[in-house]
């Protein structure tokens, strides 16, 4: 056991080492993604960098010029961007290059997004080399038209659990003033994966031990999904909790595994399953993606 916990971190080291090398910088709790040594998926922030290098010549070096290598660097950039998002897992089966093999539109259209991706880092070396990096966001425009179609708009939702009309019911019977909680009545939904060797992806699927959906296509609203993401992912419950997308009640479960060819989906426990299904209120948070992963 502590022969393994030292590989993994050794492992944890090596890679921030790598993604220092190479001009990304590992944000404390983040989880990233490294691809092919030059991009790299940040999943909590839900954005796709990628770094290309341009080397100047000798003869623009002695001209004093920039823009032959930066024009090189950022053609390398946006390649090495395609490359990237072409990794991104939209579902336990399913990478963004799968679609981008069988659409051409959608392989016009993430060309078109490459295209325009912001430079979100500009460095000029001594021997004249530029390393440009490049930024995409995964959510907005992007997650449009790469989110499956069977994500809909979900209209409002009519809550009719009698807990809220027991809770009424002691309120009037109460002094004015004083709230009464309302037991299984959440904001939010943390999912500790960690240990389970389980992936992020765009689109979250959460199962209970029968394998009935508790979290997933589904469940959210296809604004939401577009512009928040399904699910945020994070590597520190604490993270989690203090964050704004589960608000102040949240329901903290432990996942029992990760499965699927790309160990994307994630079992919970039925008792768990029942606490999110206890209450029509909790399709609410569902519905707007107010779910957060913990992952290692």
């Amino acid at each position: 056991m502590k022969k393994r916990k030292l590989l993994v971190a050794m492992a944890i080291v090596i890679m921030a080492v790598r993604l220092q090398g190479y001009g990304f910088a590992r944000e404390s709790g983040e989880v990233l993604e490294l691809v092919n040594n030059h991009g790299v998926i940040n999943w909590s922030r839900g954005i796709v960098y990628a770094k290309g290098i341009g080397k100047a010549t000798e003869k623009t070096i002695q001209k004093g010029e920039k823009g032959s290598a930066e024009a090189k660097a950022e053609m390398d950039a946006r390649s090495h961007l395609f490359e990237t998002i072409n990794r991104v897992r939209i579902d336990s089966s399913t990478l963004v290059e799968d679609l981008v093999k069988k659409n051409d539109l959608i392989r016009m259209q993430l060309k078109d997004m490459i295209k325009v991706a912001e430079i979100v880092k500009r460095e000029y070396l001594s021997d004249g080399t530029v390393e440009l990096t490049l930024g995409l966001k995964l959510h907005g425009g992007f997650a449009q038209f790469i989110l499956p179609r069977e994500i809909k708009h979900v209209p409002n939702i009519k809550t009719i659990s009698p807990r809220v009309q027991k809770r009424k019911k002691i309120e009037e019977e109460t002094k004015p003033g004083v709230k009464i909680p309302v037991a299984g009545v959440y904001t939010g939904l943390i999912l500790d994966a960690r240990g389970l060797k389980g992936r992020p992806a765009m689109c979250v699927r959460i199962v209970d031990e029968d394998g009935r959906e508790v979290y997933g296509s589904a469940y959210v609203s296809r604004e939401f999904a577009v512009h928040h993401g399904m699910a945020r992912y994070e590597k520190e419950i604490k993270a989690a909790r203090n964050s704004q997308r589960v608000s102040d009640n949240p329901l903290i479960i432990r996942g029992l595994r990760a499965q699927g060819s790309g160990r994307c989906d994630f079992v919970i426990s039925n008792a768990d399953a029942s606490k999110i299904r206890g209450a029509s209120e909790n399709l609410l948070f569902l519905k707007k993606c107010r779910v957060i992963i913990v992952l290692d």
